[in-house]
């Protein structure tokens, strides 16, 4: 039997590790926090470099749809921190940074959670999507990701007017579990988030056009049974292409999935291996 991790003993020493990653996080943001992009302007950008809507109040299973309400909720309350924002040349986009701890005091509801695999709740839960469709916009930019932490070897629900690979999401908690991406280009970039009754809406911006353009797609997706147990399988690329002459340029494996499927299996297609 492994040895347990120290936030594994008890509740105790779990709270212990949370708050000492939040304040090692803490400290190093106010060590490099003339690099972290937090300059918002109300002129947006005049190029869009992508756009991509996503819908707030989604069937996951089973989970109770009073916890996809109160992420509407959640979802308004941090879009406007991020709403607007640039990243200049050198700068790094840094998701808790710029929204705050998600408190019950700044009007955030108990909203849907992933912990160790497991679906729960907790204050200010939903942030996810927000980090999801930040992600999805980014990896259509030149931009360079620096800090993605996933659910790891987890398909946890079925899949729910997809529209994305499965394997480009994200996983955060505050603050230490952070989404960050770093401009490395000579160009400025903007992000405009907002929310309306449906869908939480995102566009990339940028003050000058880029040279290339990206497709990511799932390729080689399967389910497969693997010892009585069924298993997500698939790899997701990202294609580099060039605007003007429309040439394939780079073609890269981003991600492999091979997913625990936590949920009821019945009517999929599935490979006994």
């Amino acid at each position: 039997m492994s040895r347990k991790l120290f936030c594994e003993i008890s509740p105790l020493t779990y709270d212990i590790s949370v708050k000492k990653g939040v304040f090692l996080r803490a400290l190093k943001n106010l060590l490099t926090r003339k690099k972290l992009a937090c300059t918002r302007q109300e002129d947006e950008l005049e190029y869009v470099i992508y756009r991509h809507n996503s819908l707030i109040r989604r069937r996951l299973g089973n989970v109770d749809m009073t916890l996809q309400e109160n992420k509407a909720t959640n979802l308004s309350l941090a879009a406007p921190k991020i709403n607007k924002v640039l990243i200049r040349p050198g700068e790094t986009f840094s998701f808790w940074y710029l929204v705050g701890s998600t408190t019950a005091k700044k009007g955030y509801r108990e909203g849907l959670t992933i912990l160790n695999g497991r679906t729960s709740s907790g204050i200010g839960g939903g942030m996810c999507q927000m980090t999801n469709l930040i992600h999805w916009m980014v990896l259509h930019s030149d931009m360079e990701i620096t800090e993605h932490h996933h659910h790891d070897g987890l398909d946890l629900f079925p899949d729910f007017q997809r529209k994305i690979p499965f394997g480009t999401g994200t996983s955060i908690m505050y603050n230490y579990l952070d989404y960050r991406f770093k401009n490395t280009t000579d160009t400025t970039y903007q992000l405009i988030v907002y929310t309306t009754d449906e869908y939480l809406c995102g566009e990339l911006r940028a003050d000058r056009r880029q040279q290339y353009k990206y497709h990511i797609s799932a390729e080689n997706v399967y389910f497969s049974r693997e010892n009585g147990v069924v298993y997500r399988n698939g790899e997701v690329y990202r294609e580099k292409i060039d605007c003007v002459t429309g040439k394939h340029v780079e073609k890269k494996l981003i991600r492999k999935n091979h997913a625990r499927v936590l949920y009821d299996t019945e009517g999929l297609e599935v490979r006994d291996l």
